[in-house]
């Protein structure tokens, strides 16, 4: 038993406003930082996959390794899995062939499948629970794969169906207005709820970190990606330091108490 959960704490964040507000402004970046790798630096998709990947591994592994809840770890890992998720979707869709809409279908099955199985090996797939190596393991392949998820639904709902990367942004706003009202107005599972708005604030940020990097005819604002990441990368760090970031609670614990 690690020192963590002895201590009754996860090794992720109190689920508060200031969480969704970085990891949006996170999941812009990696939409961001991801293109500035693969076109301004005209590495390509594959090249940006391998080398945001080996970023991902590094970061989990040390994630998993912290005896406590590091904020500072804790948002890079997630920014490498957005990163790696835009570099791995736009892989799939563009070069190899696979399409919007196949993309997107494989990896709902992939993400259905790690939750499935992250819950009937532990029983649970909520994140008050990720306080064991285990768990975590669990916990980070879950977000490669929804990260990976929402950046080719995003580019599915902004492109195929001609919304643009405005409208796109509104259509997930809103669902995840929606989502938000059905936390506070009903008695649908949070954990299910919280996995719904995990997912959606992905394809949020890509379709908003398009409209701020992609040519003007294209429907972007034609920013400078290196530029736009920079900005991001302050405004989370900033956040970090001005919000509180206090680690969840273990649920044995607060049944404890």
């Amino acid at each position: 038993m690690t020192d963590t959960l002895k201590q009754g704490l996860t090794k992720v964040p109190e689920i508060a406003l200031g969480f969704w507000i970085i990891k949006i402004l996170a999941t812009t970046l990696g939409e961001t930082g991801g293109d500035a790798v693969t076109m301004s630096m005209h590495l390509g998709y594959a090249v940006g996959t391998l080398i945001f990947l080996a970023v991902f591994v590094a970061a989990v592994i040390a994630q998993i390794r912290a005896t406590r809840f590091n904020p500072y770890l804790y948002w890079l890992t997630i920014v490498a899995t957005t990163t790696v998720g835009t570099t791995m979707a736009d892989f799939a869709d563009r070069s190899l062939g696979i399409g919007y809409a196949g993309g997107t279908s494989i990896l709902i099955l992939l993400l259905g499948a790690s939750l499935a199985i992250w819950h009937g090996v532990e029983g649970s797939v909520s994140v008050n629970t990720v306080a064991t190596p285990r768990t975590e393991a669990f916990y980070w392949v879950t977000i490669l794969f929804s990260q990976t998820l929402g950046t080719a639904l995003g580019d599915w709902m902004a492109d195929t169906n001609g919304l643009g990367f405005g409208g796109g942004a509104l259509v997930f706003g809103a669902v995840i207005a929606v989502t938000a009202a059905g936390y506070y107005f009903t008695r649908i599972s949070h954990v299910a709820l919280f996995w719904a708005a995990f997912i959606f604030t992905r394809p949020l940020g890509a379709t908003v970190g398009d409209l701020l990097d992609k040519p003007l005819a294209l429907g972007g604002l034609d920013l400078s990606r290196v530029g736009a990441s920079t900005v991001l990368t302050v405004a989370i760090i900033l956040l970090i330091l001005v919000l509180p970031q206090r680690p969840g609670r273990h649920p044995a614990v607060q049944r404890a108490n």
